[in-house]
């Protein structure tokens, strides 16, 4: 038996529940924020955790956040 996966969009699991699938998201990266080890280990870590999920036979969206309002992001912009 597997062990329930919960997200935001319900439960997938192997006791033959219907799976209405779930949601894997990335942090915010920031636009301003120069790029490091960090987004990509964050990056690959919940592709490889969608991908597998999705191997094993379940729904899965995967999507990453981003920063893109503000007014620094505009000043960096105009720069």
């Amino acid at each position: 038996r597997r062990v329930s996966i919960i997200g935001a969009a319900g439960a997938a699991s192997g006791d033959g529940a219907p799976d209405s699938g779930f949601y894997v998201t990335t942090p915010i990266y920031y636009v301003n924020d120069k790029p490091h080890i960090g987004h990509a280990y964050t990056t690959v870590a919940c592709d490889a955790f969608a991908r597998f999920n999705r191997l094993d036979g379940r729904r899965v969206r995967l999507v990453t956040g981003t920063d893109e309002h503000g007014q620094k992001v505009e000043q960096s912009a105009e720069k």
